[in-house]
């Protein structure tokens, strides 16, 4: 049965003007954190929390998130780019053999988890008016919603792709197996949509579709797990009172997120260059084992030595 078997290439953005493009991947990213900050407001009004305090959350996590995510990337996969394009780590712009806007790429969830605890962190110190796991145990559910949105953005990027599968579930990545310049040279067509396009619809390119494997989709099965994270976490804190036992849902998104993401790794190519091979687990399932860990004694060990009112 192939039924679910499918070609994958979208169009990954909108052209603004010369090399700029509006990315959906930055969309999806915008609808990420506009959905967290509509959470949050409803999470401040329900425990009666002041929303002069919102927008400086919101502010803190966008930035703690996005310095973190690509500063994880960079270290734990892509760590040429701090000797060869330094810049690029920060920027928007490609500047190693030419000048090139590229949006931000390279993002790692590890980094970005990091990112926001250290963020929170600094957060917390300014504004006092709750305790930092207060703060962490409710943040972790917009966390959780938000990367529903990252994962979908992966896929219509053609990134983070899955291993060949023999399975009624692959899809093949056109975009991820040519890249631009490869594309155009071999169909001889100079827009790059096009081509990608006649590889798949004109029969004179068959044999360059035939070399492009089905692989998982490991984007859309992180993207429908974190589905059930998110729900998971809002059904403890709306419908229990587990929301007043402090860490407890800190810990519960640390154990759940982070054990989808060690599982989907079975299905997923390795990322980067400097990927970790040890005991047949590879970079972002040893960087999943430590966050689950931290959930374990947040959710069963942890004691509060006192109440913040």
């Amino acid at each position: 049965m192939h039924v679910l078997k499918f070609d994958w290439n979208p169009i990954t953005g909108i052209d603004i003007i010369g090399n700029f493009k509006l990315h959906f991947y930055s969309l999806m990213w915008v609808f990420a954190f506009i959905l967290g900050w509509y959470l949050m407001k409803r999470i401040f009004t329900r425990e009666k929390v002041s929303l002069d305090y919102l927008d400086p959350l919101f502010i803190y996590t966008v930035l703690a998130t996005m310095l973190g995510a690509r500063l994880g990337h960079v270290l734990f996969y892509q760590s040429e780019l701090i000797s060869q394009d330094f810049f690029s780590i920060f920027l928007p712009f490609k500047f190693k053999g030419g000048f090139e806007f590229t949006g931000f790429q390279g993002l790692a969830s590890h980094g970005a988890a990091i990112g926001i605890i250290i963020g929170m962190y600094l957060y917390r110190k300014k504004y006092k008016y709750k305790s930092l796991l207060w703060v962490l145990d409710r943040v972790v559910i917009t966390v959780a919603s938000g990367a529903v949105f990252i994962r979908i953005g992966n896929f219509i990027n053609s990134e983070i792709i899955g291993k060949v599968t023999e399975s009624s579930l692959g899809v093949r990545f056109i975009q991820d197996q040519y890249h631009k310049s490869q594309i155009t040279q071999l169909t001889g067509i100079k827009d790059v949509q096009q081509a990608y396009d006649a590889v798949i619809n004109n029969p004179q390119f068959a044999e360059l579709l035939e070399k492009v494997p089905y692989r998982h989709p490991a984007q859309l099965y992180e993207s429908f797990c974190y589905i059930f994270v998110f729900l998971i976490l809002w059904y403890f804190y709306s419908k229990t009172k587990k929301s007043e036992q402090t860490g407890f849902l800190f810990g519960l998104f640390l154990i759940l997120l982070w054990t989808v993401r060690f599982f989907v790794e079975f299905t997923k190519e390795p990322q980067g260059d400097e990927y970790i091979n040890w005991a047949n687990l590879n970079t972002g399932q040893w960087l999943s084992i430590p966050f689950i860990l931290i959930g374990l004694y947040f959710m069963f060990i942890y004691k509060p030595k006192t109440a913040v009112k």
